[in-house]
């Protein structure tokens, strides 16, 4: 599998990652009552707001110290207490997820501390009075990308809530940042194999609700507290992820704190790693797969067969986070598309054998694979790959306008298309539809540039 070389320049332009306070904020909407907390300024918190009410099209609120000038050189620790106790009053909520920005970790705050002793002083004043649980992490943009900051507020919240205690039969389901339409399919599936799961997060319905009569500060559903407290006493821990079995990730702390085995597997996208995860299911369920299930894989098997001379030796690039990219250089590969680059914003370290896993036996050529890219390394190194389709998010069109060819949009975020919330990719069902996405683009960007046009393929 080869990998690039560093760039030799040190400026990010046009980046193909967002900030790490985003990804925890995504992450604590999946949490039931929660309202998320950013100790940084009101910039901040407006610019996390528009970027997820964009893609979900659902009202988004997250909270702000404010901080200003005045605090850069004093400390935000009265803007914290203020910012809580208007949060608390106001919004009534179960949960506070605090995580830090570039701000206030330049300036060596730590809100942890400040945020234990407000609510101290708060139970000392009002004996008996329901105070929200407090959940604090680091995420300064600068650490990391905002997959790394989901993967941190998860696990700070877990570290929060999660009690010992005897062991069930429920299963953690740890999926990362899926659409709510693939969490719905996904909890769907277990309950297909007589299975209970507690997914973590879970903001399918906070950022993909029904119509309100009146406005809700707090959306209902998100991962029920009760769930989390349990996490540390379940049979099983499933998560989704290239590095979903890394040492430093939920689940591992789930495992080494409680004793929670762990069952790391890639994204199921894609006939191949949708197999994995339904053996995986029957494993634990000692159930077979459902006849509805394995008629949907023949139909998708089908569907592969019927489309192949569409998409054979077509040549494909994939600029996702690190989790997603590699699932989806396996699922195009299986399907006859030569996928000849793969590249993430992140730097996981682990990119390159995600990708030669997920793709083993299916391409004859290995792709080149760019961890820490940025759409200007991407543009340059893909200039002579000869490429006909991208795969990737919203920020990846002015790749494809220029270049002439499709561009089908994955991931987070997309803002140029109506639906993101409801977007499928995982399971037989979710790749079906990915699949048809794919040969349609194909199609129609071919009929499109024909000069005579045709009406039947």
């Amino acid at each position: 599998m080869r990998n690039s070389a560093p760039p030799a320049y040190v400026s990010t332009t046009n980046a193909c990652h967002l900030c790490m306070p985003l990804g925890a904020c995504l992450a604590f909407k999946g949490i039931e009552g929660a309202v998320p907390y950013l100790h940084g300024s009101q910039g901040c918190a407006t610019y996390m707001r528009r970027y997820l009410i964009s893609h979900y099209r659902e009202p988004v609120d997250i909270a702000s110290s404010a901080l200003g000038e005045r605090q850069a050189v004093f400390g935000g620790a009265p803007n914290l207490r203020q910012g809580l106790w208007n949060v608390i009053t106001a919004m009534r909520p179960k949960v506070i997820g605090v995580a830090t920005t570039c701000l206030t970790e330049t300036i060596g705050e730590e809100p942890g501390p400040l945020a234990q002793a407000f609510l101290a002083e708060l139970a000392e004043k009002n004996p008996g009075a329901e105070l929200p649980h407090v959940v604090t992490v680091r995420t300064p943009s600068y650490g990391g990308t905002h997959t790394e900051g989901f993967r941190r507020a998860v696990q700070a919240v877990l570290e929060t809530l999660a009690r010992p205690g005897p062991a069930g039969d429920h299963l953690n389901l740890l999926p990362g940042m899926a659409s709510p339409a693939d969490l719905r399919y996904l909890k769907r599936l277990v309950r297909a194999f007589s299975l209970e799961a507690a997914v973590i997060p879970d903001p399918s319905d906070p950022l993909d609700g029904p119509s309100w009569s009146a406005y809700t500060a707090v959306p209902p559903g998100g991962t029920p507290l009760e769930a989390l407290r349990a996490a540390g006493r379940a049979r099983a821990t499933v998560a989704f992820g290239c590095d979903a079995g890394d040492a430093a990730g939920p689940g591992a702390w789930l495992q080494d704190r409680f004793g929670v085995p762990l069952i790391p597997l890639g994204p199921p996208v894609g006939l191949r790693a949708a197999d994995r995860f339904l053996e995986t299911l029957e494993d634990l369920s000692g159930r077979p797969v459902p006849d509805e299930i394995r008629a949907r894989r023949g139909r998708l098997v089908d569907a592969y067969v019927d489309a192949h001379k569409y998409l054979a030796r077509v040549r494909a690039a994939v600029v996702a986070d690190e989790d997603l990219a590699a699932a989806m250089a396996g699922f195009l590969a299986e399907t006859g598309i030569r996928v000849v680059y793969v590249a993430t914003g992140d730097r996981p370290g682990s990119l390159g054998a995600a990708v030669e896993k997920a793709t083993a036996g299916l391409l004859r050529e290995p792709p080149f694979v760019q961890e820490g890219a940025d759409y200007h390394t991407v543009d340059e190194a893909t200039r002579d790959l000869g490429l006909e389709l991208v795969v990737g998010t919203s920020k990846a069109y002015p790749l494809a306008r220029a270049r002439g060819i499709p561009l089908v949009r994955v991931g987070f975020p997309i803002h140029d298309r109506f639906g993101a919330a409801r977007q499928r990719l995982l399971g037989y069902a979710g790749t079906q539809a990915l699949f048809d996405r794919v040969v349609n683009a194909l199609l129609a960007h071919r009929q499109e540039a024909s000069d005579v046009g045709y009406g039947y393929l």
